[in-house]
Parts: structure tokens; C-alpha cells; sequence
């Protein structure tokens, strides 16, 4: 049996993807701290460990290393003489305010990797042309299972603000703009932010629009994973309001209950699913509110799109299930026989 160390040790992603044929080596995080940094990344603990795995498999988590530490910790790997494979799920860090950190986290990353995955096509194209890396594309599976008895708004736009993390638009602009594409498509809009934001320090004006009838406002604890299920099947449209990014689970949950999704043209979101309306926006030129405002027409007054059929997502499920054992059993070969 393959063992894999899997970084972060558990994830609704990684679940997904990991063959049931592989001993999955801890330990998991504490209880008190799901979210701790992996033992994993620790170059003295892998030494130390190194015997007791085959492969470590790089996914997330590793943004608390500096790209100093991520270099001799792919220096440890390597002399510890265990096979690295790493997913690519992002290229630009959504939770940093440039690029450069995670540039040079990647870098070191991919050409220490003996195999690399990533999960569009695009991505990929990109990975090669900046990195000279080519990758596996494996799709991104369903996680979400759509709720009995939830019913959903025709025309109801969504725009989550979350906690205004970094990688979010200007959220007025991005608000006034959906507001208006969801009114002329005779629907209107519904703006969720976590109630851990001082609004009226950081969206001056975001409660006084919604006081005025323009958007519903709701502030709240973060969802569980019920209640975000819910929430995404009670509206039509939900709008990614981000300035960067990459791939999003977020919009794989949209597309499991049938809630379609506005993204930007920024990343590869659109490759994920057919079904996406892209609005213009990305680093160099910025949002276009316009296109914003069009793409939300467009998407409250097209027909709905379908859930994602249970019986596909089963298959794909097992499919990248496959693929995931055929790279570990792969390199841990490669790696047995060097």
C-alpha cells in the first residue's frame, strides 16, 4: 500500500480525490486548531519522517512559509528521497495582496515536483508558459449535495462579501453594478457580508443602499456547510466579486445545486463550467462595471441551468480517483527504483 502525507492532512477537496488503495500517513491537525500549519512543511519533522511515507502530496496550506523555507523545504524532500506531487489550485494567492510571494512559492515548488496537476485547461497553459511545467488536468469534483425542500427565488441575484478578504472588488461598485443588471432583468439582489466586518468603517454608504430599498443586506456568522448548501440553492445568480484569483470551490458548489454563476474573466473560472457568464475585470485593467452590470442581465434571464447530475459527479469522482493512484503509484515506483 502507497503511503500518501497529504498537505493539509484533510480537506472536502482532498477526500474527494484520494484513492481508497493508499494509506493516508498523519498527523491530522488538532481539534482546537483544524487550520494549524502541517508538520508536513516542517523540514526537520519530514527528515525525521521520511521513512514513514512514499509521497507527499502539496495541495494549500503552505502560505506561512517564506519562499526561503519553501525552498529548502523542497531541499529536504528531495534529499529525503520521497516523491513530491503538487496540485496547482492557485495561481495567484487570493488572500495576497501581490503576486510576488506566491510566484516564488510556486517556483520552488514546481521544480521540485516530479508530478504536477492543476485543474483547467487554462491553468495549465499558464503553468507552462510561465513555469515550463506541463501538468495533469483533473477536473474538480462536486462536494456539495443540493438539500430536499429548499426552494429558490427566480431572478434572485447573490453577491457574498464574506469577510472582504483581499482578493474583493471595491464592493459598492461591485454591489451598485449587480444591483442594476439584476432590477433590469426584473429580479433584484441580496448582499450577505460576515458580521465580523465593521461596515461602516470599511463600506461606508453598503447599509445606507440597502436602508434606501436598492439590495437586501444580511449579516451573519459564517454558514455551516447546511447552511451555505441552502443559501446557494435559494438564489438564481451568484457573483464571484473578485479582483484575482484562480479556480473556485464556490463555484463547483453552485454548479452541484444548479445556481448560476457570474464570474470574472480574471483566473480560469470559466473553464470550469460551460455555464459561467464572465464580466471583464482583471489586475491590469480593472472591473468594468458595465460588463458587470450586462452579465448579470444576461445570466437572470437565460434559462436555468440543470443540477449537476449525482450519477456524472459519482464518475468523475472515480476517475480522478484513478488517476490520483495511478501518479502515486507512479512516482513512489520511479522514486523506489533511483
Amino acid at each position: 500500500m502507497i503511503r500518501v502525507a497529504t498537505v493539509p492532512y484533510a480537506h472536502p477537496y482532498l477526500d474527494a480525490v484520494l484513492p481508497t488503495e493508499v494509506l493516508r500517513v498523519g498527523p491530522p491537525p488538532p481539534e482546537t486548531d483544524p487550520w494549524a500549519p502541517s508538520p508536513w512543511l516542517d523540514p526537520a519533522y519530514l527528515a525525521a519522517h521520511a521513512d514513514q511515507i512514499d509521497v507527499v502530496h502539496l495541495h494549500f496550506g503552505f502560505d506561512g512559509l517564506r519562499p526561503d523555507e519553501m525552498l529548502a523545504w523542497t531541499e529536504t524532500v528531495r534529499r529525503s528521497h520521497v516523491a513530491l506531487v503538487v496540485t496547482v489550485h492557485d495561481l495567484r494567492n487570493p488572500h495576497h495582496s501581490t503576486r510576488e510571494r506566491h510566484d516564488r512559492h510556486l517556483a520552488a515548488l514546481l521544480g521540485a515536483a516530479e508530478v504536477v496537476l492543476t485543474l483547467t485547461e487554462g491553468a495549465a497553459d499558464e503553468i507552462a508558459e510561465r513555469f515550463q511545467r506541463s501538468c495533469i488536468v483533473v477536473a474538480h469534483p462536486g462536494l456539495v449535495t443540493p438539500l430536499p425542500d429548499v426552494g429558490r427565488e427566480p431572478r434572485l441575484v447573490g453577491v457574498h462579501l464574506k469577510s472582504l478578504r483581499t482578493n474583493l472588488l471595491d464592493p459598492l461598485e461591485v454591489v451598485r453594478a449587480a444591483a442594476s443588471g439584476a432590477v433590469s432583468g426584473g429580479g433584484r439582489l441580496r448582499v450577505d457580508v460576515h458580521d465580523d466586518v465593521d461596515l461602516e468603517a470599511r463600506v461606508p454608504g453598503l447599509v445606507a443602499g440597502a436602508e434606501r430599498g436598492e439590495y437586501e443586506l444580511a449579516v451573519h456568522g459564517r454558514y455551516d456547510d447546511d447552511q451555505l448548501t441552502a443559501y446557494l440553492q435559494s438564489i438564481a445568480v451568484s457573483v464571484l466579486p473578485h479582483r484575482f484569483g484562480t479556480h473556485s470551490g464556490w463555484l463547483e458548489a453552485c454548479r452541484d445545486v444548479g445556481t448560476r454563476v457570474v464570474a470574472p474573466t480574471c483566473g480560469h473560472y470559466a473553464d470550469q463550467w460551460s455555464d459561467v457568464v464572465t464580466y471583464g475585470n482583471d489586475e491590469v485593467r480593472g472591473l468594468d462595471t458595465a460588463s458587470l452590470t450586462g452579465a448579470v442581465l444576461v445570466a437572470v434571464t437565460r434559462p436555468w441551468p440543470h443540477r449537476a447530475d449525482p450519477a456524472w459527479r459519482a464518475e468523475q469522482r472515480a476517475q480522478l480517483r484513478r488517476v490520483h493512484a495511478h501518479v502515486y503509484s507512479r512516482v513512489a515506483a520511479d522514486r523506489a527504483s533511483s
